[in-house]
């Protein structure tokens, strides 16, 4: 392969926004856990964009795979890339808080119709709805890993409401200590 790879506009604004809301810590790196992580790429802009301690998790360990490979052609290093299930906190985490999470969340993948037409007639009903709670055990298992002050950003690549605006209002409503910052294009 090449030297590079070309994600959506919209994946390229996660890093930078997760990056600008996250007071910088003295004398150490930011530790940030990109959840959902395959095939790397947001793994990938967090580290060219400074030097932080990134974990990257995916369920799937054949993707985890695909972030190593990312990560290598790129001349970058995660200090950890895992398989494991993000939801499931106690199979994977040593306890030590992140300062930020970027929560690439399983989605519907409507918003990218137009580089896979194929979406439209795969999806269902159900389908959004099961999205919908998965995204939802993420959120809620997630939060507690940040540290005081920390920043979780949630990104999905889907235009229904169940999975954006209505996940994130729902959110707010279960975790009365979080507080939602402007996203650039919302």
């Amino acid at each position: 392969g090449g030297a590079g790879s070309v994600p959506d506009a919209g994946a390229q604004l996660a890093a930078p926004l997760l990056l600008a809301a996250l007071p910088q810590p003295a004398q150490r790196p930011l530790r940030i856990l990109v959840a959902c992580a395959a095939p790397g790429g947001k793994t990938a802009h967090l580290l060219e964009l400074g030097n932080h301690d990134v974990t990257a998790l995916d369920i799937d360990a054949a993707r985890c795979e695909r972030i190593n490979d990312t990560l290598q052609r790129l001349g970058l290093q995660a200090s950890q890339v895992h398989p494991a299930d993000a939801a499931q906190t106690d199979t994977w985490w040593n306890g030590e808080p992140f300062d930020g999470i970027l929560l690439d969340a399983p989605c519907s993948a409507s918003g990218i119709v137009r580089r896979h037409p194929d979406i439209v007639w795969l999806r269902r009903e159900q389908d959004i709805a099961r999205l919908a709670q998965t995204q939802r055990q993420l959120l809620d298992a997630l939060w507690p890993l940040l540290s005081r002050g920390g920043v979780l950003l949630y990104c999905t690549c889907s235009v229904f409401r169940a999975e954006g605006e209505e996940q994130v209002a729902a959110f707010l409503l279960r975790h009365s200590d979080a507080v939602r910052l402007p996203a650039y294009g919302h």
